[in-house]
């Protein structure tokens, strides 16, 4: 019998390698798996490379696996903002190394991973200092750059529901970067806040089929004064 439901988070990240690569869903701070990154922490695995839209905000998420210090490189869109101080740091010391990808392209580098895609052309890029280095051609009179898929030994998400095949849904924009990272990755370990029965899932609303899900972990969820949804506990 199939039940790929997790008893914790450790139980699901007790397979982590030093030296992965990670892929971690989240844009800003919408659907950032929260939980399996403090699990990520808690497991110790060092030497990462972590890909991310962006380097995490304060001290939480991201942020904070970067300033545990398990981090050697991070490939992101945004890499700073108002409360990045911690990539800040690490970024200018050299204790960090980034490889700085628009964010189109990383999601269509990502994509491509799982879809089987061994490269592909995109004029994003062309003449700046991102496309040094990058083979270029031209294509019906326009230029483009030779850009390579995202594979991850690992991915992060945050999704709402779940069956123990592992298919899910999202709710609302924290559905964000967490489909694709999904099919690019040998394991994907996911977050749901309701596990439900087999079948109770509508086929049409499935988002991430339970073929590419290896781990389902249920946490709470909590609701604000606001009515809206803070942290889970």
């Amino acid at each position: 019998m199939i039940n790929k439901i997790a008893d914790s988070v450790a139980q699901a990240l007790s397979g982590v390698r030093d030296g992965a690569t990670v892929l971690i869903g989240g844009f800003g701070t919408a659907g950032i798996p929260d939980e399996l990154i403090d699990g990520l922490i808690a497991h110790g695995a060092r030497d990462l490379t972590i890909v991310n839209n962006n380097a995490g905000n304060a001290e939480q998420g991201v942020a904070a696996l970067l300033k545990a210090g398990q981090v050697r490189k991070i490939i992101c869109s945004f890499p700073r903002q108002a409360d990045s101080y911690v990539f800040d740091e690490l970024y200018r010391s050299g204790k960090l190394e980034l490889e700085l990808v628009p964010q189109g392209n990383l999601a269509e580098r990502i994509r491509a991973a799982g879809a089987g895609i061994g490269a592909f052309f995109c004029p994003t890029a062309y003449g700046t200092e991102l496309a040094k280095g990058k083979e270029t051609r031209e294509i019906n009179g326009k230029h483009y750059v030779l850009e390579y898929p995202i594979y991850g030994d690992l991915a992060l998400i945050k999704a709402d529901k779940g069956d123990r095949w592992g298919n899910l849904t999202y709710r609302m924009s924290a559905r964000n970067f967490g489909p694709v990272m999904a099919t690019a990755a040998k394991t994907t370990v996911a977050t749901v806040h309701e596990v439900v029965e087999l079948g109770a899932l509508d086929p049409e609303t499935i988002v991430t089929p339970g073929v590419y899900v290896s781990h389902v972990v249920k946490i709470a969820r909590v609701a604000t004064q606001a009515g809206g949804f803070k942290k889970s506990a």
